[in-house]
């Protein structure tokens, strides 16, 4: 057997006597309802989101979050469970984070609290955090001076565990993971009701992965993970319509995701030096869009394919670490407006309820590249690194009712600058990240009178699919992250 080709390697794993594992996971994936793992990112528009979901400490992090051939033993039990089977021993994590967004647009504090344990063939681990999350704070005509206390901030419950098992006879392990986030508000919603007096959010995401991991002689590492995500949330948002009083709207926002990881790590002539590659495929339903703005107009189905293909060349040897990871991410989504009641287009011609009248069609070609490096003295590590992610896509849009059509094109990219340092003793483990991100910001478009004829759509939980009216406009804004982790052994 060849271990050098990973697609080889792939075919033969498929062969030879995994077979029944796979089937096995992938019976238990129709048996559970919903998971947050290797989800895609689907971004019509620059929003500045920050950091909300960066709970768990990461070895990677500071430099540029490589992964696909560099390993990470803090992250990687949290992304796909069964890599669980590196850990060793009892411990207990704290790691606290900060970000902020600037000019105003937002920040959150968390407060995660996990622990990791393992013993003979079996591995766990759970966590839970806290947060306090700050919404846009910059008043506007219709919200004059500074929002109340509640209404600028909000409060988030996150928890997430993990049981697995090394099928030691296999050199494999399998594992479940759950997760579930109870939201009172969603990072960069508000910058998108950019006109609203006040925005109430409540709602949850859950998601549950099941994680295969195998590990040859030879030190080539195969993982296949399978994924279920659903969010569900309720925008409450309230609007003063010019002298009148106070106006309600209701938006629900409810994505469904299935997804597919594989993974392949293969070590080149020796073990410092490793290449990689990746495939992930999520396909996202959109049952309910959210109706941002005031453009009352049903924002209801849509569907969305995305895929990941990946390759990564790292280093790791006793005193330096470097990474390189190269994805093409090419996505097709296609969302749509339905009449509710019987109306006739421009054409004399009968549109009835539940037909289309407007249909969006997008054609993403993203990429993102990472690369970093870290070198050890004595007891300290320090790491610095850089992440580029470009978002280009084509916008088609059909409109039933005006009988027209148009095209617009939409390109931007964000940079991430990455820091880190640790101190590592046998009685505990300080490190601390960082990261600042440019490229994002408040979006807009280049349409006066926006409220009074945009009509935007989305669908959030890390995804921002909006069909913007016209060429879109940024009102840029950096993003500065900050987290310690802290990392103590529970006996030995």
């Amino acid at each position: 057997m060849n271990h050098s080709n990973p697609i080889l390697t792939v075919k033969y794993w498929l062969r030879t006597g995994y077979r029944p594992l796979i089937l096995l996971v992938a019976l238990g994936l129709l048996m559970i309802s919903s998971l947050r793992a290797q989800l895609i990112s689907l971004k019509t528009i620059p929003v500045a989101a920050g950091d909300q979901f960066l709970l768990f400490p990461s070895q990677n992090l500071g430099i540029g979050g490589v992964s696909i051939s560099l390993s990470d033993s803090l992250a990687d039990p949290w992304v796909n469970p069964a890599y669980g089977n590196k850990i060793k021993g009892r411990h207990v994590f704290i790691a606290p984070v900060y970000y902020r967004i600037a000019n105003g647009m937002g920040s959150a504090r968390s407060m995660p609290f996990s622990v990791q344990w393992s013993q003979g063939v079996w591995f766990a681990g759970g966590g839970l955090a806290i947060q306090t999350l700050n919404t846009d704070e910059n008043p506007t005509f219709w919200q004059p001076g500074a929002r109340t206390l509640s209404g600028n901030s909000a409060e988030n419950k996150y928890f997430a565990g993990f049981l697995g098992k090394r099928l030691t006879g296999l050199n494999s392990s399998i594992a479940l993971g759950v997760y579930w986030a109870d939201l009172s508000a969603l990072g960069g919603v508000d910058l998108l009701y950019n006109n609203s007096q006040k925005i109430v959010q409540d709602g949850d995401i859950s998601d549950i992965r099941i994680g295969f991991v195998r590990e040859s002689q030879q030190g080539v590492s195969q993982e296949i993970l399978f994924i279920r995500n659903e969010v569900d949330l309720l925008h409450e948002v309230s609007y003063r319509r010019g002298w009148g009083e106070e106006q309600i709207e209701q938006n629900l926002d409810h994505t469904v995701t299935l997804g597919l990881h594989l993974g392949i790590q293969v070590p080149l002539n020796n073990d410092e030096w490793k290449y990689g590659g990746l495939f992930t495929m999520n396909h996202k339903s959109h049952p309910k869009i959210p109706n941002y703005e005031i453009m009352n107009i049903p924002r209801d189905p849509g569907n969305t394919m995305a895929y990941n293909l990946g390759v990564g060349l790292s280093k790791r040897a006793a005193l330096t670490t470097f990474g390189v990871d190269i994805i093409y991410e090419p996505i097709w989504s296609n969302t749509w407006a339905e009449a509710d009641t019987f109306m006739v287009n421009l054409e004399d011609q009968l549109i009835r309820p539940g037909d289309k009248t407007i249909e969006n069609d997008f054609k993403f070609s993203n990429w993102i590249m990472r690369t970093g490096l870290g070198w050890k003295k004595d007891h300290q590590t320090f790491q610095l690194g850089l992440q580029m992610r470009t978002i280009q896509y084509t916008l088609d849009q059909q409109d039933y009712l005006a009988v027209t059509q148009r095209q617009q094109q939409e390109y931007w990219s964000e940079w991430t600058t990455t820091w880190g340092v640790t101190f590592e003793y046998p009685e505990y483990t300080i490190r601390y990240s960082g990261r600042t991100t440019t490229g994002t910001g408040r979006p807009g478009v280049d349409t006066q009178w926006i409220w009074f004829g945009g009509a935007l759509e989305a669908s959030v939980g890390g995804d921002y699919i909006i069909a913007p009216s016209d060429d879109l406009t940024l009102e840029a804004a950096r993003v500065i992250t900050h987290q310690i982790s802290i990392a103590v052994p529970i006996g030995k």
